[in-house]
């Protein structure tokens, strides 16, 4: 299995830790038994998750604050992943959304600001970790033969482009389209990488985003934070390529990846000003 059993030197590094699926991945990791190091902005609520993990699992966990967004606080995360031997797993969980046609975003600069900010963590720290985490971990497979695994989140927005959610989707299908690459290339070294898709999910997002398609959507199509963390953590421990949670996301899914574009983008610019 590419997630080697657990240990107190197997530890795995969480993005996006402080809140929604980061926190819960963190959570169903120590139940597993594996140390996390917990990364975030906000610090206090990572220590209070750190606290939690101790409690419940007995195991020591740490806590890095650090904005992916910002050059030094990415570079300060990626030597962690660079140099730090006990890290066996990196879960990419940072992200956020931004709700809105991109003519109206572009008249103010604080939203323009966002949709920046946005491309800097979705992408480029995402990218600029797995990078990372690839290039040690597999020079450590080579020199000890210990596996290693990443899991990096993406959505189901990834399958087909989004009006109303242009810079998210987008964003989101750079991870799908990079991560599934990259677990081809890595077959055969013991390195696996991961990808989790999961469809609305109840978490800070949606406020965050300033949205409130969760409340309008029907409660059959909105997950649990806790089931798409387990479900990553048991895709990311047996090395899949790709996971998505629960049947209407998987075909939904399918229907965006198959579905043609003249009938599918007019019908969902439609929905999404329902939803707003």
């Amino acid at each position: 299995m590419p997630l080697p059993p657990p240990g107190p030197d197997t530890h795995v590094l969480v993005t996006g830790a402080s809140s929604g699926i980061g926190a819960e991945i963190a959570r169903v990791l120590a139940a597993r038994g594996y140390p996390t190091q917990l990364v975030a902005r906000r610090e206090e609520a990572l220590a209070d998750l750190a606290a939690e993990l101790t409690t419940t699992s007995g195991l020591a966990n740490e806590v890095h604050a650090a904005d992916l967004g910002d050059d030094a606080g990415r570079d300060a995360v990626r030597d962690l992943v660079l140099h730090d031997e006990r890290i066996v797993g990196l879960v990419n969980a940072a992200g956020y959304g931004v709700t809105g046609r991109v003519a109206s975003l572009a008249d103010r600069a604080e939203d323009r600001a966002a949709l920046d900010g946005l491309v800097r963590l979705n992408v480029l720290a995402l990218h600029d970790l797995t990078v990372a985490a690839v290039g040690a971990f597999v020079g450590r497979a080579r020199a000890t033969r210990r596996s290693a695994a990443i899991l990096n989140v993406s959505s189901i927005t990834a399958f087909q482009p989004l009006p109303g959610v242009a810079s998210y989707a987008a964003s989101k299908a750079f991870v799908q389209s990079f991560s599934e690459a990259v677990h081809a290339e890595l077959a055969g070294t013991g390195i696996s990488l991961t990808t989790l898709s999961p469809g609305l999910t109840r978490t800070g997002f949606a406020d965050a985003a300033d949205t409130d398609a969760f409340d309008k959507a029907p409660d059959l199509v909105v997950g649990e934070a806790a089931d798409v963390a387990e479900a990553g953590v048991a895709a990311m421990a047996a090395g899949h390529r790709s996971v998505v949670p629960g049947l209407v996301n998987q075909l939904s899914a399918a229907g965006g990846r198959l579905a043609p574009r003249t009938l599918l983008l007019p019908a969902i610019n439609t929905a999404m000003d329902w939803f707003g």
